[in-house]
């Protein structure tokens, strides 16, 4: 492998980039100890050594530290090592060592972020945030059957917190209402199912 550049990331570390496309990050006193220097060659035994002496570990414990923060999907720790500049073969190594210590789990994930979310988000975006986080749209939809999201508690809360009175509302005020509810993922049907039902005995919201 070529060497083609080496780009300061900050004062510290610097980015290696081989082969014109194939790019990692190494503090600057490695890159000194590896002789590493643009335009040279980088031998594979040399290559090998850094990936298994220093990148493997390093990825390793940069999840660990980012998972003491908060929760995070397999998909959102491969992005992180990502965009760390390390290669494929480490964002693997980290991400099976979490598994195999059961750090990460994403369907177990998926359950805790719906149980959280379960009253302050529709089903529509709850579904829209987890398959963005890398959760298929099987395994979201198994979770959301064992764990059911109530929108329509959710809209009757809606209403009760903006003072809402649906039976006094013009027709507008109604549009811009469950348009609004629409933008935060509930559908027209539930929507309307709410504004037209009576809650309470006394046919308030």
């Amino acid at each position: 492998m070529t060497v083609t550049e080496i780009t300061p990331l900050d004062k510290r570390r610097s980015k290696v980039i081989l082969d014109e496309d194939f790019a990692l990050a190494l503090y600057n006193g490695e890159i000194k100890r590896y002789h590493i220097e643009t335009g040279e060659e980088l031998p594979e035994e040399t290559y090998r050594e850094i990936m298994e002496e220093i990148l493997l570990k390093r990825a390793v414990e940069r999840v660990c530290y980012l998972l003491k923060s908060s929760d995070k999907t397999e998909q959102e720790l491969r992005k992180k090592l990502k965009d760390g500049y390390y290669p494929g073969e480490a964002i693997d190594y980290a991400i099976e060592f979490l598994k195999k210590h059961r750090y990460i789990n994403d369907e177990e994930y998926g359950r805790r972020y719906v149980e959280y979310h379960s009253t302050k988000k529709s089903k529509r975006q709850i579904q829209y945030e987890l398959q963005r986080k890398g959760l298929s749209k099987e395994a979201v939809t198994d979770i959301l059957e064992e764990h059911p999201v109530d929108e329509e508690a959710q809209i009757r809360d809606y209403i009760r917190r903006k003072r809402l009175e649906p039976e006094a509302m013009t027709l507008e005020e109604r549009r811009k209402a469950m348009a609004a509810l629409g933008r935060k993922g509930f559908s027209f049907e539930t929507v309307n199912r709410v504004f037209g039902s009576k809650y309470g005995d006394d046919g308030a919201f």
